[in-house]
């Protein structure tokens, strides 16, 4: 009987001393399991899945069952998963707020950072009794953040609400804090080779400013030079990566973590990469399913949950440390909503997203391990800390998303009585991803409907190859929208008229718009509309644009609008400027007008109401004569935008008819973006014929073509 029980304790022993999977692709089979497996438990328990992974790593880690080692792969694709969460914070934030509210993120970010520091101090001086050092080192610990919770609010689209961006910058500002406080820490603490004093100092903030100014100097100028000569996914992709991972390590070098660099890399890239991109749903969709699990799991892989049954001393110190940080987070995030006059549920929100310790607590702990200042206890203490914190922080900010959204609802419905459907007109290839991602940018996400693709083919002779090509540029473009979760409908129609099979799918379909490439092919067709153009709009009175891209979308840096005078008259106006409202949000670039004062008036309370975070300039353009003037302003980065009108509409004038000829000799060469509004009532005479209406007009007139004749003569 002896025997076989110390057969069994030398088992047990000998299966938790050696983990019981080591093949790598066990290991990642594994891995995987759990990331499929938690959301629908958790879901089950109603328990945000993000503690699922933090639990799952403990069970399975080397204090708990030993299934798994914490190897050279949690170490690395956990690096790249906090990474990950720091980029996608910076990626994500709506700058605009942060310029415009820079003042409350700097308050709240002290506040967030120099209250638990006080308190975390405090109670290690004068409760736990450690030394000054350790102290300050416990402090600053507490005093950072790491948005482990944040996955949870890109889940409900919250990611550019203003307490996730003001709980985004505040961490920052306290994480770039505790890592300064802490590397003043180590310069004051003497080891081998540590410097120390001014000269330190000096050499800090020399690398740090160098880093900073290269970084906002160099990285916008490669980024778009790369944007302009490669659309290949893969290669945007790998690009953005590897700018994120150079400014972490950039930043290890200078003596920050690796996160204030990751962070600080997708800021600036932020305005290249638009929320509704399918670049930006692949970096969602790869970090959400692969590196920030493997992250969560590492964490929990950490955690020791045998060291609470050595004694009430370990016990006492991660109550302690847990209560007293989390406290003076809540504190913060509670006086900061006061202060601001933000709602209870903001103040749920800050607390919860600053309220979790993770990797950067490790971090520093091993720091103040090198630096002998951390004792067992205390390490255990942090480590089990982290557990507890992460629980609180998702919950917290689990219950703050449900409430912010519900309220949303009751307060912002949704328009079901939007007609909008955008139908998107291609032949070229070269041209139609173009014109697919600007209808990306400019569709309502809240309505969540998709778009209508449509190829129109001449029916004749060529008809059978031209349906052949059509359908597979239709196929890219739906792979393309499928890559930003967009629903695509397409359409090969032939026709004997191309501008009637156009309004012929456009009726089919029930759009309310047509987005579509200007005529660039002359060799053809020496006219500035081509072949159909000039019809289809004379006889569809829904809004057309009509658009002409000389470089990526992504790299445009404002857009500039001609507005006639009387446009806010025509029945179309809020849908145009909803539009360019949308498209400048989502690029993030400064939009100017050029009009009239009357019609400032109106886009200005517009977009104040509807689109309170773009930047809108605006400038007089006292008559439709000075439009050529404009050239001289518009960049190569710059998108021009020509809002027009039909003959015979109100804001209609007979400056418009030199149109197509000072486009083609001022503008040539520039982006270019033309708008037919909504005009006689949107659609109330599509399609139909009668004696009264003209079924084709001419581009000019033969009182034109007389009065050139008479000017030559002259």
């Amino acid at each position: 009987m002896e025997k076989s029980i110390n057969f069994a304790v030398g088992m047990l022993t000998f299966l938790t001393a050696t983990p019981l999977i080591t093949d790598p692709t066990l290991i990642f089979f594994v891995v995987l399991l759990i990331i499929l497996l938690a959301p629908i438990i958790m879901g089950k328990l109603r328990i945000p899945h993000i503690i699922g992974m933090v639990l799952a790593g403990v069970l399975i880690g080397p204090h708990g069952l030993n299934v798994l080692e914490r190897g050279s792969s949690f170490e690395i694709f956990g690096q790249v998963g906090l990474y990950y969460i720091m980029f996608l914070a910076g990626l994500e934030m709506d700058l605009e707020s942060v310029k415009k509210n820079s003042r409350q993120f700097l308050i709240f970010g002290l506040l967030t950072c120099l209250l638990p520091l006080a308190m975390t101090y405090a109670m290690a001086m004068f409760v736990l009794h450690y030394g000054h050092a350790t102290s300050f080192l416990l402090g600053c610990i507490m005093a950072s953040n790491t948005l482990i919770a944040y996955p949870i609010v890109g889940r409900y689209g919250l990611q550019r609400h203003p307490s996730v961006g003001l709980s985004v910058g505040s961490s920052m500002i306290s994480l770039f804090l505790a890592l300064v406080m802490l590397a003043a820490l180590a310069s004051l603490v003497p080891t081998d080779g540590n410097g120390s004093g001014a000269l330190f100092w000096l050499f800090f903030f020399l690398k740090l400013t160098a880093f900073i100014v290269g970084s906002v100097m160099i990285i916008p100028r490669v980024t778009r030079y790369f944007l302009r000569r490669y659309s290949d996914s893969v290669m945007q992709y790998i690009y953005v990566l590897s700018v994120m991972f150079l400014s972490a390590a950039l930043t290890n070098l200078i003596g920050l973590e690796g996160i204030f660099g990751a962070f600080m890399s997708g800021l600036i890239l932020n305005r290249y990469i638009p929320h509704v991109s399918p670049l930006m749903n692949r970096i969602e969709f790869i970090g959400n399913a692969i590196f920030i699990p493997y992250f969560l799991i590492g964490v929990g892989m950490l955690i020791n949950m045998q060291t609470l049954a050595q004694g009430g001393d370990a016990v006492w110190i991660v109550v302690l440390i847990a209560f007293i940080g989390t406290f003076g987070k809540a504190v913060a995030a509670y006086a900061a909503s006061l202060l601001f006059r933000l709602p209870q549920r903001d103040g749920n929100m800050m607390f919860g997203l600053t309220s979790a310790h993770a990797a950067g607590a490790i971090a520093m702990v091993m720091v103040g391990m090198r630096l002998n200042l951390v004792s067992d206890d205390m390490l255990n203490g942090v480590v089990l800390m982290i557990l507890v914190t992460c629980i609180i922080s998702t919950l917290m900010t689990e219950r703050a998303s449900k409430q912010i959204v519900l309220d949303s609802k009751v307060s912002h419905p949704v328009d079901e009585g939007d007609d909008e459907k955008i139908l998107v007109c291609v032949k070229y290839p070269d041209i139609a991803p173009q014109l697919l991602s600007l209808s990306l940018l400019m569709r309502n996400q809240m309505l969540n409907r998709g778009l209508v693709a449509v190829n129109v083919v001449y029916d004749d002779e060529h008809a059978a190859k031209g349906r052949e090509q059509g359908l597979h540029l239709l196929e890219q473009l739906q792979r393309q929208a499928a890559a930003a979760e967009v629903m695509v409908q397409t359409q090969v129609r032939l026709a004997s008229n191309i501008a009637n099979g156009i309004k012929h799918s456009f009726r089919e379909f029930a759009c309310s718009e047509i987005v579509m490439g200007i005529h660039v092919h002359t060799e053809r067709n020496p006219k500035f509309w081509g072949d159909f153009i000039q019809s289809l709009y004379n006889g569809l009175n829904r809004q057309i644009i009509l658009t002409r891209f000389v470089q990526p979308l992504t790299t445009m840096r404002r857009i500039q609008v001609a507005v006639p005078s009387r446009a806010e008259y025509e029945h179309g106006f809020h849908r145009w400027l909803e539009r360019l409202g949308r498209f400048a949000g989502q690029l993030d670039c400064r939009i100017e007008f050029h009009g009239r004062q009357e019609s400032f008036e109106l886009i200005a309370l517009y977009l104040k109401r509807h689109h309170p975070s773009v930047r809108a300039d605006y400038t007089p353009m006292g008559h439709w004569n000075e439009l050529p003037q404009l050239a001289a302003h518009i960049a190569q980065d710059h998108m021009f935008v020509v809002v027009t009108a039909r003959k015979g509409t109100i804001s209609y004038k007979n400056a418009m008819e030199r149109l197509p000829d000072e486009l083609q000799q001022y503008f040539s060469g520039k982006n270019l973006m033309i708008i037919f509004p909504d005009q006689y009532g949107a659609g109330t005479k599509d399609d139909r014929m009668s004696f009264t209406e003209a079924q084709h007009s001419e581009e000019s007139s033969i009182y034109d073509a007389i009065a050139r004749l008479l000017h030559r003569r002259s």
